[in-house]
């Protein structure tokens, strides 16, 4: 499919109508730190110093990826945290898409991010810094939140302001280089409704501009001047990509200290993606040390508009992906946890200490990205689909 006058012009409506959410919440955060000054009529404190060790694994499509991840946060006083955190991704990749058009790979990851928080009466103003760093792609980040609590400590109103530079490279090739960046702003608000029920809003809006798509990943088009009957040429995506994303969550109190938790969030984008996800989860407590969490969670977007397994053939179109990210597919999730506190006599120097295990099981359904590895004849394979499994192990110390 083409893209047509129309739909550049619907593209453009769309990003003037992202602008002008962008000039409002820009007002509205003139407004929201008048709110800081208006409303701070007494003192709230810091989170507690903690360190966290994590181990994370995804297994699943073809795809390993695992790491470990330590988090330290310390306060220097009353009113000022320090935090560190380092994050470790070690991958290796014969997924679908790999085997299709190239070798197994892998390759390894490490991000750093180093935050400061200020206590301001009610409010808590956090900066954070971040790097990503691996050998073809090289991501830095600033991100600055604000939240406050007000009326009663009823409300809490937050908003965040973050900006991404990227530099794109190629393994194998040395004069490619390319840069991409984002203009991330956020706003929420979280209500206490009931002593047990809570409610939280949360709005989004993204601007990405640069080299977007991966510079390995090709298309496949109808070619019957080669025996397989078909060829490979590199994906081409517009050079903007503008989202907006709303999120509800819901948190209803049992009376026997167990928690009922919805979220709902619907995104849409530039690129003519929509998609809408629900969360329903449930935690139940047994005893005062142990607390088990169960969830299922359900997925399901549409494709880009330069979307296409198969063109009919070379440069179809001035876009050209077939990324399955960007098809219309849908997914479910079955997740379990369980949180273990520790009793004094384990703990270190009598600091209270927890070990927390997380399980999720997805399951991916793609509606129009077919396993070109798979038998059938070209545009005649099998729709793809795969599972995958996620772990998440923790150890938290509070001192």
């Amino acid at each position: 499919m083409v893209v047509t006058s129309e739909q550049n012009e619907f593209i453009i409506k769309i990003e003037n109508v992202i602008a002008k959410v962008y000039r409002y919440l820009l007002i509205n955060t003139v407004f929201l730190l008048s709110l800081l000054a208006v409303f701070s009529v007494s003192a709230a404190v810091l989170d507690a110093d903690r360190a966290d060790v994590l181990y994370h694994s995804y297994d699943g499509g073809g795809m390993k990826i695992d790491g470990p991840a330590i988090l330290l946060r310390k306060k220097a006083s009353e009113s000022v945290a320090f935090s560190a955190y380092y994050y470790v991704d070690m991958i290796s990749s014969a997924s679908v898409d790999v085997m299709s058009t190239a070798s197994p790979y892998s390759e390894e990851r490490i991000e750093g991010q180093l935050g400061i928080e200020y206590l301001l009466d009610k409010s808590v103003i956090a900066f954070t810094l971040r790097q990503s760093d691996e050998s073809d792609y090289l991501s830095k980040s600033f991100n600055l939140n604000i939240s406050h609590d007000t009326f009663g400590d009823l409300t809490n109103l937050n908003l965040g302001l973050a900006f991404g530079d990227n530099e794109i490279g190629r393994n194998g090739d040395e004069n490619f280089e390319e840069h991409s960046q984002q203009f991330r702003i956020r706003a929420g608000i979280n209500q206490i409704i009931t002593r047990n029920l809570t409610l939280g809003l949360t709005f989004e809006a993204v601007a990405d501009e640069g080299y977007l798509n991966n510079p390995y990943r090709t298309v496949r088009y109808i070619d019957n001047s080669v025996p397989s009957g078909v060829g490979y040429q590199s994906e081409v995506y517009p050079q903007t990509r503008n989202s907006f994303a709303s999120k509800l969550s819901l948190s209803y109190y049992l009376p026997y200290r167990a928690a009922l938790f919805v979220n709902a969030r619907h995104f849409s984008d530039s690129w003519e993606i929509d998609s809408n996800d629900v969360e329903f989860g449930y935690r139940h407590p047994l005893g005062n040390t142990l607390e088990l969490e169960f969830k299922v969670r359900f997925y399901q977007q549409t494709q880009a508009s330069f979307y296409s397994d198969l063109f009919p053939y070379q440069d179809a179109q001035n876009y050209l992906a077939r990324d399955k990210e960007l098809s219309a597919f849908s997914d479910i999730t079955l997740g379990m946890g369980i949180t273990y506190v520790l009793p004094k006599k384990y703990s270190i120097a009598d600091w209270d200490s927890e070990v927390s295990f997380q399980w999720d099981h997805i399951a991916f359904d793609y509606d129009n990205f077919r396993d070109p590895t798979a038998e059938g004849g070209i545009g005649a394979e099998p729709f793809y689909g795969f599972s995958a499994n996620v772990i998440r192990v923790f150890f938290s110390l509070y001192f």
